[in-house]
Parts: structure tokens; C-alpha cells; sequence
């Protein structure tokens, strides 16, 4: 940070990203000019404010099996998504199958709508 000698302007000298520093405390300093032991302190206390700059993410990687006789709708996994950033209304992730999927035959994606997404079977084993 940079502190204007002038008029006090705290700006930024470099970007900043709040998933590596969400908070700096600083502490700014005013002398007077023709008597350097006048002195007063203030902290400056400022927190930086997300933004929507990373991508959802899966936490692990699935490997999922399933038995041949498995009847259509049978739930076989479970999948969640997390991100790094901190909305504040919270995160709200959508689930569906990627393009090349979605005329897949055999499994199909339910949205659970609380971040988290059913795979199933589409039809009989």
C-alpha cells in the first residue's frame, strides 16, 4: 500500500487477492512538519472483498462402480463441488452432464440444489 503524504489516500501499489490476504492492518502515521515530535497514530484495519474469480472444483477425484443388475434410478454416487472464493450469499453450483455426455444411455445427473449432484442409472443393468 501507498499512503499519499499530502492527503492521506491509502491506494493499492500492486493487486490484490483475497484467497491469499483478506485482511491487512496497518497503521498510519501523522507528523506535523515543522515539529517532528508531534506524532499521532491511527490503525487502519482493511479487508478485501471477493470477487467471483475461481472456478468451481471437485474436492476428490470419483471412481464410482456399479453392479450390472442395477435397476433405473439407482443412485451410485454422490458429488459435490467446492470454490475458493466467499460469496455472501453463499455458493450456488449447478449440476449437469459436460456436451459430449449428455446422450449417454446408461447414467444420468440429478441437481440436488444444495451444491451437490446425484449420478444415476437411466436404465436397467
Amino acid at each position: 500500500f501507498s499512503i499519499d503524504a499530502h492527503n492521506g489516500t491509502i491506494t493499492t501499489i500492486k493487486p490484490l487477492d483475497r484467497e491469499k490476504m483478506s485482511w491487512y492492518n496497518l497503521t498510519v502515521k501523522a507528523t506535523e512538519a515543522k515539529t517532528s515530535n508531534q506524532v499521532s497514530k491511527v490503525p487502519a484495519y482493511i479487508q478485501v472483498l471477493d470477487i467471483n474469480d475461481n472456478a468451481p472444483e471437485f474436492p476428490q477425484r470419483y471412481k464410482t462402480y456399479v453392479c450390472e443388475t442395477a435397476k433405473a434410478g439407482q443412485l451410485i454416487q454422490t458429488i459435490s463441488a467446492v470454490d475458493k472464493d466467499n460469496p455472501v450469499e453463499g455458493h450456488h453450483f449447478y449440476f449437469s452432464l459436460a456436451p459430449e455426455d449428455i446422450n449417454n444411455s446408461n447414467f444420468t445427473i440429478r441437481d440436488n440444489q444444495d451444491n451437490t449432484a446425484a449420478i444415476l442409472t437411466r436404465r436397467n443393468g
